[in-house]
């Protein structure tokens, strides 16, 4: 069982989504380093002064890189304090270094969040090493059990935050495999429609054709031709689809569409007053569209009546041109100081948009309240 833990470790990838050095990290280290200077200049029991800042300065200087490169960060940081408490052990000098020390426990957790298994297990033994040098120095064995009990903490905080975000990934591409699943279904049930009234008006003009051969054969050759097409395009249809809706039934009712958005607003019962205005041109939509439309103001009011608070009054604004079709929908509800992390309500929204190649953004307004805007395209997308 072991052999097979620690195989499942050194084969474990690196977390994705890992970032070279940003300003904030440079901000950091120069912090560090003006911590450092501060403590040195202040502080009257130092041993090895201008080692101990040394060791911090270049230890601070690596922190940018923890992210892509979390086992060569470590080395390198942790070498330079290995290499001074050799010496001091040699000198036979008890050296401990700075406070400001403190920040080496970013490299453990930097590990845990960021390193692949192999980076994990090195950097384990990087730290064993270390540990190792420490109880040879004359530590006693709480302090050394304690800072073992640190760094593995600071090394399961990165691992714990790692997975988090890695099973928020795969939610949310659930999301947007269900956003394409639901997208599939409504294709075939309008689409499945058209294609059954093409192969029904086949079968009626081959019927009417057969009363007149000598001026009908072409056309009777042409009719069965669309109607076998059509019969075969309407098989195939069924069957792709068939597997996308995983054992439910199709919905015999008919699909909702931009009008419907009307029977949404309700002006009496719980939640926040919901009005809706539909301008321009909305006949002839596409059915993928009129629909689309209609879930995404669903969606957008459901969340306002559920995440504003204090809300009392949600606007869904439907604005159509010759190109275009706008969606707009606004509450006046109060939504916290701090931008919240993307619901998977929103990350359905924004995928169902983007397939049919409009436009999508949510977002506090700069007063009070929750705007969410789509823009989707009358034609289809382009490809």
């Amino acid at each position: 069982m072991t052999t097979q833990a620690i195989g499942a470790v050194w084969s474990e990838p690196r977390a994705p989504g890992a970032e070279g050095p940003r300003a904030r990290d440079w901000g950091l280290v120069a912090l560090i380093v003006v911590a450092a200077g501060v403590e040195t200049a202040l502080r009257d029991d130092l041993v090895w002064r201008e080692a101990s800042l040394a060791v911090a300065v270049l230890a601070a200087g690596v922190l940018p890189w923890r992210r892509v490169r979390p086992l060569v960060a470590t080395a390198l940081a942790v070498g330079v304090a290995t290499a001074v408490s050799l010496a001091a052990l040699a000198s036979d000098v008890r050296w401990d270094g700075l406070d400001t020390g403190i920040f080496f426990l970013l490299l453990p957790y930097s590990l845990g969040r960021w390193g692949s298994g192999r980076e994990v297990i090195g950097g384990a033994g990087v730290f064993t090493v270390v540990l190792t040098l420490t109880a040879i120095a004359g530590i006693s064995a709480g302090d050394l059990v304690g800072g073992v009990a640190v760094l593995v903490l600071a090394g399961a905080v990165g691992a714990g935050i790692r997975y988090r975000q890695i099973a928020h990934r795969q939610e949310l591409a659930g999301v947007r495999s269900r956003e394409r699943a639901d997208l599939a279904r409504e294709l075939h049930d309008t689409v499945a429609h058209h294609v059954s009234a093409i192969a029904v008006q086949a079968q009626a003009g081959r019927a009417l054709a057969g009363t007149d051969v000598d001026s009908a054969a072409a056309l009777l050759e042409v009719v069965e031709v669309i109607e076998e097409q059509a019969s075969r395009t309407l098989e195939e249809m069924r069957s792709m689809v068939g597997a996308l809706r995983d054992g439910d039934h199709a919905d015999l009712s008919p699909p909702h569409g931009v009008h419907d958005v009307e029977r949404l607003a309700r002006a009496d019962g719980p939640g926040p007053l919901v009005s809706v205005q539909l301008t321009g041109s909305l006949r002839d939509l596409r059915p993928s569209l009129d629909a689309a439309l209609y879930r995404l103001a669903q969606e957008a009011i459901t969340n306002a009546r559920r995440h504003a608070q204090h809300a009392t009054h949600v606007t869904v604004r439907v604005v159509a041109d010759d190109e275009c079709v706008h969606l707009s929908v606004d509450d006046d509800g109060h939504h916290g100081h701090t931008s919240p992390a993307p619901g998977f309500g929103l990350a359905g929204m924004a995928e169902r948009t983007k397939l049919l190649g409009g436009t999508f953004s949510a977002g506090r307004q700069p007063d009070r309240g929750w705007n969410v805007t789509a823009v989707l395209p009358r034609t289809g997308p382009s490809r």
